[in-house]
């Protein structure tokens, strides 16, 4: 698939970046996907401003009309779903099904949710207040509501891993609460986020409101960051990256929401079903290769059930097709990229030299000859003091840490810089949730991957700033004003 050269969304119109284009690369065929701008960073200001003069009108608008614009793009996003997942798999690497269903049909679903998300209501009253007379005036009954403003020009800086549903989930929300943006997309996979944007504009939304901007390397998201113009930034991606833009947005006072790394615990105690555990685990395998900053990769199991978790989990990665992510039938493609491929196996070999055993994978998968293949690796003898225990390695690479007692596996599975989602199994649902309780994370499943897409969502420690998804995304993108009044 090659698609015409890209170009950038700024203002509402469609302009020629100014220092050429790069390639797009399929990570399945190493062949070249399409062409994306390389903004300058005069093009990303300018961006900025023309979001900064939309935003007037557009936070003004009625709520039923940011509505039927965000409903109206959700249906342009599905009646395209064929040839939008065909793009989003060739520069993604992800299956046919993950693209259709889990990529671009979640990314509608999400303009959906937030088309409903406008009509919300906005203000919320506050119990009134008995004042005596004093300095600050009569005495009386003072009433008060707490208003959501929008914050005004938000940075959605977004993650490679889902092309649709990462952006929808900061545009969507965004655009409900009467916010203008700017998108800066992943380098790796961009032109999907540009197919969002076509959706936006063909939907009714005024120009400026949404703009689009891209880059190879870090110019472009820098200066989406550091712009006079932006009032917040969102980001998804690296935990060090993420705080470099923290660094940044606290010299301006830019708001920040913060969606960082992970290194999931998996709190596999003595009485749980080892199937339904072996089930959730085996995503870190199965799904779009490990590349998701919830999937369970650090595996902390009771002594007694060690030996049979590691040999159902074995048996389980060599059930998964590996191979191209366009055949029926593949659960595991590629990963992103040659340079994240040698990454991922670099810390299988450090993992080997801290004195993990591999028990499978660990090898580039023989059987593909082309592709940024990594094949779904599980490493046991694992100590909480290896780096492969304490990093995120971001690919389908499983670690296996052992304890003796409740106690025990729960300070391990605190034990780490991170603390987005973390998962507990057992047969006893009590005593699943008096784990889950105690475990230093954003999030926990209790006997399962599942999530609550109206639950709030983000990080403990490193993991992240801020909670989105739900209503709890509404506030995210807003301001808080509190409005008093004598009674």
């Amino acid at each position: 698939m090659t698609t015409a050269p890209q170009r950038l969304f700024i203002g509402g119109e469609w302009t020629e970046p100014d220092h050429g284009h790069y390639e797009v690369i399929d990570p399945a065929t190493e062949q070249t996907v399409g062409l994306a701008p390389e903004a300058s960073r005069e093009q990303v200001y300018a961006a900025a401003a023309s979001a900064r003069e939309a935003f007037p009108a557009w936070s003004r608008t009625r709520p039923e009309e940011r509505a039927t614009i965000l409903d109206r793009a959700a249906d342009l996003m599905h009646r395209d779903l064929t040839a939008n997942a065909a793009l989003a798999r060739a520069e993604s690497g992800a299956t046919t099904g993950t693209a259709r269903s889990m990529q671009v049909a979640v990314g509608a679903a999400r303009f959906r949710r937030y088309a409903k998300g406008a009509l919300e209501p906005v203000e919320e009253a506050i119990a009134p207040q008995i004042n005596e007379a004093g300095p600050m005036g009569r005495a009386g009954v003072f009433g008060a509501v707490a208003v959501r403003q929008p914050v005004g020009v938000v940075t959605c800086i977004t993650s490679y891993n889902n092309p649709w549903a990462n952006p929808a989930g900061k545009v969507a929300p965004a655009l409900a609460m009467g916010n203008t943006v700017v998108v800066k997309p992943a380098p790796q996979d961009p032109l999907s986020v540009y197919r969002m944007a076509e959706a936006l504009a063909e939907a009714g939304v005024p120009p400026g409101v949404v703009n689009v901007v891209t880059g190879s390397g870090p110019e472009a998201g820098e200066a989406a960051v550091d712009s006079p113009d932006v009032d917040m930034v969102s980001f998804t991606g690296s935990t060090s990256v993420g705080r470099r833009i923290a660094e940044v947005c606290g010299r301006g006072m830019k708001r920040q929401l913060m969606e960082l790394g992970g290194k999931g615990a998996a709190v596999v105690l003595d009485d749980a079903d080892l199937d339904a555990a072996v089930a959730g685990i085996g995503t870190t395998f199965s799904f779009y290769s490990g590349q998701i900053c919830t999937a369970p990769t650090r595996v902390v199991v009771q002594r007694g059930s060690h030996d049979a978790l590691i040999e159902k989990l074995v048996a389980y990665a060599g059930r998964l097709a590996v191979g191209d992510p366009a055949a029926p039938g593949t659960v595991v493609g590629p990963v992103i990229s040659a340079a994240h491929r040698d990454r991922i196996e670099a810390y299988v070999d450090l993992g080997r030299k801290e004195g993990a055993r591999v028990v499978t994978g660990g090898a580039r998968p023989s059987h593909v000859d082309r592709g940024f293949y990594v094949a779904p690796t599980l490493l046991a003898d694992c100590t909480n003091d290896m780096r492969v225990v304490r990093e995120e390695i971001f690919g389908p690479v499983v670690v296996v840490v052992p304890f003796d007692d409740e106690e025990e596996g729960i300070a391990l599975a605190n034990d780490s810089d991170y603390g987005l989602i973390d998962y507990v199994w057992s047969g006893d649902v009590a005593r699943a949730f008096r784990v889950a309780r105690r475990l230093r994370a954003g999030g926990v499943g209790v006997n399962t991957i599942g999530r609550n897409m109206e639950a709030p969502f983000g990080g403990f420690k490193r993991s992240g700033v801020g909670r989105d998804v739900g209503s709890y995304a509404l506030h995210a993108y807003s301001e808080l004003q509190a409005i008093v009044w004598p009674g």
